[in-house]
């Protein structure tokens, strides 16, 4: 049905100044009197609700009444007029209601928690909330897609079905045809009569095959969902979320540090330059200060710190840790939040961890006890990038897989990157969601997906 979209009466006013529109959208709010209803309609096309002016001398009364009810979907023609409290309004001529909605819509108050959105995934679009957490979504994809292309990447999409662990920690979700109730009697039998004859998983990432990508095509990214049977119930795990995955040949670890750095500033710019409505709500309704926070972040360098450094750090600090700061432990939250939020103040780099608690793809450093690798860390989310440059020496790489009892065999296309012309090469992962929440001050990763897939919530 031909019809205008809110965005576009708003972006340009003075066009559709007292002419005749049609817009299309739901009912968010509705007022009654005796002579005249006013209607707040929003279209999903941007933040802002347009108010309907219904003159009952003006309009059927008896098409009225089914209109005002919150959720019930219109279609409305009326003369698009100037308003000295909304800027612009519409004067009603003609009322359609296109899909009535009854009272026990769930969506009746202004306002609802967050928790109780969470138990109607499938209505929770249709909040202000949840309007803006999608447009800036949508932004931020864009501006990745934008920042890649315009930087001469290729887009490669890896695959989702998967035989290899790109982690190693068995953390996958498998992917099977057979019934629950076949029984066979070794592992090796059921698999051999499963769909690709072999054990086939969800991937955790498609760093592998695009690292194999990236060997013949210079500089590749991938963007796609991966999946995760981690079972971390926490407001940033999420059992399937979104990937970025770029993969650079010829680049050492230096050299992807730029690179991650002008890429968190270039898709942040985007956002705050095209969704300065979202951002101002987030800004009232998520997280104080946020656009500031974000505008410091684009507008000054990132701290590089080695991982040896920020442990010396956390243990000079006088805090007392949940987790004991010890050399060759992981950094937990707590510890990333001190350096971020408390030390730093701004997104810090971690270099050269332990090779014992990192990636068996990592390039081992010279000193034998670290391999060259970062994770950045950013204030009110902790990490959201893992980075490092790839062990291009096959012996070294092998040693690192057998040594994790890494079964070669199921790795040889991925050896053969090192046998055939390797070269020094490195990329970083990030999560989609991660910075999403960032962007936001959004605090649940629940909130930044249409369906969260999270432990016993399908």
């Amino acid at each position: 049905m031909k019809h205008t979209d809110i965005k576009i009466l708003f972006s340009d006013s003075e066009k559709f100044r007292d002419k005749s529109v049609t817009v299309c959208g739901w009912v968010r709010t509705w007022r009654d009197s005796k002579s005249i209803s006013f209607i707040e309609l929003n279209d999903g096309t941007c933040l802002r609700n347009v108010q309907l002016v219904i003159e009952k001398n003006i309009v059927d009364e008896a098409s009225v009444k089914p209109a005002l009810a919150v959720g019930t979907a219109l279609q409305i023609t009326g003369i698009f007029i100037p308003s000295e409290r909304n800027g612009f309004e519409i004067s009603v001529r003609e009322i359609t209601v296109l899909g009535e909605c009854p009272v026990d819509f769930p969506l009746q108050k202004k306002h609802h928690t967050l928790e109780f959105l969470r138990t109607i995934p499938h209505l929770r679009p249709r909040t202000r909330y949840f309007e803006a957490v999608f447009a800036v979504r949508n932004e931020l994809a864009f501006a990745i897609h934008k920042y890649f292309h315009k930087h001469g990447y290729k887009y490669v999409q890896t695959p989702i079905l998967t035989g290899s662990d790109c982690e190693g920690a068995g953390e996958m979700f498998r992917v099977t045809t057979h019934p629950w109730n076949t029984a066979y009697k070794t592992e090796e039998e059921y698999y051999a009569n499963d769909f690709f004859g072999a054990k086939a998983s969800l991937t955790v990432s498609g760093q592998l095959e695009g690292e194999i990508a990236a060997m013949g095509l210079g500089k590749i990214y991938t963007f796609g969902p991966t999946f995760r049977a981690e079972h971390s119930n926490t407001p940033r795990h999420a059992a399937e979320f979104w990937h970025i995955e770029p993969e650079v040949c010829f680049c050492d670890l230096n050299e992807i540090i730029d690179i991650a750095e002008d890429f968190i500033k270039f898709i942040i710019g985007e956002v705050l330059e095209n969704c300065p409505e979202e951002l101002a709500f987030f800004n009232e309704r998520a997280e104080k200060g946020l656009i500031e926070k974000l505008q410091t972040v684009i507008s000054n360098d990132f701290v590089k710190v080695t991982y040896t450094e920020a442990v010396e750090i956390l243990k000079k600090s006088g805090k007392q840790f949940n987790f004991p700061v010890e050399w060759g432990s992981d950094l937990q939250t707590e510890h990333e939040k001190y350096l971020t939020e408390e030390y730093y103040k701004k997104p810090v780099f971690v270099t050269d961890y332990p090779k014992d608690i990192k990636s068996f793809y990592m390039k081992q450093n010279s000193d034998g006890k670290t391999v060259a690798a970062t994770d950045l860390l950013v204030p009110g989310v902790g990490e959201i990038i893992g980075c490092s440059e790839r062990e291009a020496d096959l012996n070294k790489l092998k040693e690192a897989m057998v040594k994790r009892n890494m079964p070669l065999e199921a790795y040889t296309e991925y050896l053969d990157t090192r046998k055939f012309g390797s070269v020094p090469h490195s990329g970083f992962g990030l999560g989609f969601e991660r910075i999403l929440m960032y962007v936001t001050g959004v605090s649940n990763i629940r909130d930044t997906l249409l369906y969260p897939r999270t432990v016993g919530s399908l």
